[in-house]
């Protein structure tokens, strides 16, 4: 067998288990992204209201929020790959949910604002869900690779959940125009069931965790602490999340398609899935050409960039133009991407991945959500396209107050950390 090598792209691809996960991880977030699409969708068409949008996201944040360093110390304390099969089965039943309030009986006999509130509700334990997605996979993913592989793994499991999030959206808004929400909906539950099936191809992982049984508060104190002393994860996590805040233009995609661009649901899959294209092409690229050196500045760097794509698209009344500013929007957010699980999984120990994943998703994954929820509200206070512009404006701004304040942040480099790895083996 082949010596496996950090400097070799295909390195992570070369053991059997990883390419099984990586699997799982596209059928999932195909399903996954595909829902949140269609749910948008739908709840748009039943309201009118950019700010049900935002809803959306907030039914999903506060359950996420509540729960996420609960879950990050019940992952650190469980079997992984056994409590990413309970999560997904009771995903399943939310799309199940999820497809049967569409049905044309439901439809017809159920008032529009009980089947809106029911949607709301499923999106909201889904919200309890995600709090544990998180923190399992991160976890899972070093259990099947050596720690050498990590960047390679990290690139590799970014594209594949870009990729997904390419095709998902995209495959969405066809899928609306050709056979409607409702058979959409039913796509996704046989999507969430496959996912099921092909997690169990994977074998059952050991716990790392010599603390099994540590009171859950001194559990969480300790994650918590971890984070904030480890100034490296800190500075990207927290400006990753001041930056998608207030950059969460993607949540306004239905408005700009169906009242201010007027592109239908095919147009609404094309805008969705322009970010995701940028991103992954821009993952593919660095697995052959790493970003570690100057890390610190380039995430500095593509973060800005962020912020002037999204500035572009909420001026643009023009279908292509928004198209390649939502497409460059993802190149830069792929930058980022890769450089900050690269730091995650470098720099996070193997007994603490669970509740580290877990301050992850409060700082960077719930703040999709909270963007989607403040671009919601502040459209509806100021109007879509000055919304988006405002959300810009505070990610360049945010950008440049961070590079001031914290210049060792600017000089970060992942280089040494990396090699010290290699040499471990």
């Amino acid at each position: 067998m082949k010596k496996l090598t950090s400097k070799d792209p295909y390195a992570a691809l070369r053991i059997k288990e990883f390419k099984i996960f990586l699997l799982l991880r596209f059928v999932l977030v195909f399903g996954w992204s595909m829902q949140f699409i269609v749910i948008e969708w739908q709840v748009y068409s039943i309201t009118k209201d950019p700010l049900s949008l935002g809803v959306i996201g907030l039914m999903e944040i506060i359950p996420a929020l509540s729960m996420a360093l609960f879950a990050g110390h019940i992952v650190d304390q469980r079997e992984k790959r056994n409590l990413l099969a309970i999560c997904l089965a009771a995903f399943s039943l939310i799309s199940l949910g999820l497809f049967l309030l569409t049905w044309p009986v439901i439809v017809s006999t159920w008032s529009t604002k009980t089947i809106l509130y029911s949607i709301y509700a499923l999106v909201f334990f889904g919200g309890f869900l995600r709090s544990f997605f998180g923190p399992t996979i991160f976890s899972l993913i070093a259990l099947i690779v050596p720690k050498k592989l990590y960047p390679n793994a990290a690139t590799w499991s970014s594209s594949t959940w870009q990729m997904a999030s390419v095709l998902g959206p995209a495959f969405a808004g066809f899928a609306i125009g050709w056979i409607g929400v409702h058979w959409s909906l039913c796509i996704i539950f046989s999507l969430v069931i496959l996912s099921l099936i092909i997690l169990l191809q994977i074998k059952k992982k050991p716990i790392l965790n010599p603390k099994l049984g540590e009171p859950i508060i001194e559990s969480l104190k300790e994650g918590v602490r971890f984070v904030f002393k480890t100034k490296a994860i800190l500075g990207a996590l927290t400006l990753d999340m001041i930056a998608v805040l207030f950059g969460g233009a993607v949540a306004l995609l239905p408005v700009f398609a169906q009242d201010i661009l007027k592109v239908g649901s095919e147009g609404f899959g094309i805008l969705r899935a322009a970010p995701a294209v940028g991103a992954f092409l821009t993952m593919l690229i660095t697995a052959y050409i790493p970003i570690s050196k100057n890390a610190g500045m380039k995430l500095l760097g593509a973060i800005f960039g962020f912020g002037v794509c999204i500035i572009v698209f909420g001026l643009s009344s023009i279908f292509w133009i928004s198209v390649m500013a939502l497409f460059f929007s993802g190149v830069t957010d792929g930058i980022s991407m890769v450089i900050r699980q690269t730091i995650l999984q470098i720099k996070t120990p193997d007994n603490m991945r669970g509740r580290v994943a877990s301050v992850n998703s409060m700082f960077v994954g719930s703040s999709n959500e909270l963007g989607a929820f403040e671009s919601g509200l502040t459209a509806k206070l100021m109007g879509t396209v000055t919304a988006v512009v405002f959300g810009g404006t505070m990610t360049l701004i945010t950008v440049v107050t961070t590079g001031l304040v914290l210049p060792s942040f600017r000089k970060l480099d992942l280089t040494k950390d990396i090699e010290a790895h290699e040499k471990e083996d």
